[in-house]
């Protein structure tokens, strides 16, 4: 055979490994509102980008027949490219051969990117669309996931980890996703589950359908498992290119830094309007943060669960920094159990990314209740405690209004290691808010004044005057200074210029023992 016989048979057999699972069920995906492994891959990836790896793969079962049903690549086109002219390595998972069921062979493939992405130090992407372990292959499948998982695990804060669920991803799958930094899903058409609707309704007697047990509003709002619910698998796409442009390659580097047109001093009069006069009245703290970030973009995440805080990336100067904030139009901005475990998984991964920390404190407290503390908020707000006490990057706070109790401490106070504290004008500073603490230091006096309703509103302005205000703990040192709001810009640009080579070290150890 010459050598362009050879090349014509290599031609057909690219040809045909690109054809899936063939053009019926293609069609079948795209009936679904559902785009191809390799669709996916050219919205995702920069213009020619991608290069394939092990196209040429078939499974090694010989039982049930699956001898006679060997398809190249066996359900998962596996590679790397680029995202923003930065290298990231990626598989996508072909729901048109064998459902994208992982077999021996297929996670042997997803085991080699992942291996090379930690190797290489670059980010890694799954896209994931699979009916589960392939049945026929038995415990060999399992123990595919196994390795994906171990892998997964130690590759946790060295290299970004996306998963992107455009599909169906249930039983021992979905713990792969859990695992990793971000996951998207897509309304409609994305599903995870450890245990499908048939056997809930069969062992546990509840009737429940795909998208109300695990669809990606359930995920994105009341799990928490999904950082983003998407509309559509092109918006997704995009939605997960723009992430990539705040993150760094691994953990070793530093986050990408863009030129901005936004003067670093610009000074928005806005600011001076947000924060009502009336200190228990809400307001939206995404207003304050597109103030002060460049060009008012902020790339939210977990938008739709634990609406109390917001967390999500900017820039400043140019800069990635993470946002933290109270958010007062929801439960007042108080933290709750999913709040704080929202808060401490946002900050724990800034910190493994070398990623700013900046925070828009406006918190009355814990939020109270049985359910609360049986729910165990004592260790979920641990979490965060502890997330903002172990990080080491430069740690930023801006007081807008309350910081209250126990909160004050966790909302990365300066006993915690803040590097930089500032406090608005109108910033509360207290142990509790004025009116609770006057009941109880005034309790006697309210009860024997003639017009009580007076003379708490008295005493409740007096506290105010005199504990709850920033320039008690500005005269200790806890607050760095007191600003003008309009000035939040350009002092927190410039910290961040002051920070840049911050050093700062934990004890030496294997792992510390956050309250799980």
């Amino acid at each position: 055979m010459s050598i362009y016989e050879k090349l014509k048979r290599l031609e057909e057999l690219r040809r045909r490994s690109e054809e899936g699972g063939g053009e019926e069920r293609l069609t079948a995906q795209h009936g679904k509102g559902k785009l191809s492994a390799r669709e996916r891959l050219n919205l995702l990836l920069d213009e020619d980008s991608f290069i394939e790896l092990d196209r040429f793969v078939t499974h090694r079962s010989v039982e049930f027949g699956l001898d006679q049903k060997k398809i190249l690549g066996d359900g998962v086109v596996t590679g790397y490219g680029t995202i923003h002219g930065r290298l990231v390595y990626v598989f996508s998972q072909d729901f048109t051969v064998f459902g994208g069921s992982l077999s021996e062979a297929h996670a042997e493939k997803i085991v080699k990117i992942q291996d090379l992405a930690l190797q290489n130090g670059a980010p890694l992407i799954g896209l994931n669309d699979s009916g589960g372990a392939r049945i026929q292959e038995g415990v060999v499948s399992l123990g595919g996931y196994a390795d994906i998982f171990l892998r997964n695990t130690l590759a946790s804060g060295v290299i970004p980890q996306i998963s992107v669920v455009l599909g169906p991803c249930a039983g021992g799958a979905v713990y792969s996703p859990a695992i990793t930094d971000f996951v998207y899903m897509v309304k409609g058409t994305s599903y995870m589950f450890v245990t499908g609707p048939n056997v809930v309704k069969t062992v546990m007697h509840e009737d429940v359908d795909m998208e109300g047990l695990g669809g990606a509003e359930v995920h994105a709002s009341v799990s928490g498992v999904a950082h983003f619910a998407c509309e559509s698998e092109p918006e997704c796409l995009a939605s997960v290119r723009e992430l990539m442009g705040y993150l760094p390659q691994n953990n070793t580097e530093l986050p990408p830094v863009l030129e901005s047109s936004d003067s670093f001093n610009r000074r928005d009069d806005k600011l001076l309007a947000i924060v009502p006069d009336n200190p228990n009245q809400p307001y939206d703290m995404r207003e304050v943060i597109k103030c002060v970030v460049d060009e008012g973009d902020l790339y939210e995440i977990h938008a739709q669960f634990a609406q109390n805080i917001i967390v999500g990336f900017a820039r400043l100067g140019g800069r990635t920094v993470g946002i933290v904030a109270n958010q007062p139009e929801s439960s007042a901005g108080a933290l709750d159990i999913d709040a704080s475990d929202k808060g401490a998984r946002f900050v724990r991964l800034c910190d493994a990314f070398n990623i700013p920390l900046v925070v828009f404190e406006d918190v009355p407290g814990f939020l109270p209740g049985v359910a609360q503390e049986h729910g165990g908020i004592i260790r979920h707000g641990a979490k965060l405690l502890y997330a903002f006490a172990e990080a080491t990057v430069p740690k930023l706070t801006v007081i807008t209004r309350k910081a209250y109790g126990g909160a004050y401490d966790v909302m990365n106070s300066k006993h915690i290691r803040s590097d930089i504290n500032l406090a608005w004008p109108q910033a509360e500073i207290a142990v509790m808010g004025p009116k609770g603490a006057v009941e109880i230091l005034f309790r006697r006096e309210l009860d024997e004044a003639e017009d009580s309703e007076a003379a708490e509103a008295a005493q409740i302005e007096e506290y105010r005057e005199t504990f709850a205000n920033p320039y008690i703990a500005a005269a200790r040192g806890y607050v760095d200074d007191v600003i003008d709001p309009r000035e939040t810009r350009e002092r927190l640009i410039s910290a961040l210029d002051m920070l840049q080579n911050k050093r700062d070290h934990n004890p030496p150890k294997k792992h510390g023992n956050i309250p799980l």
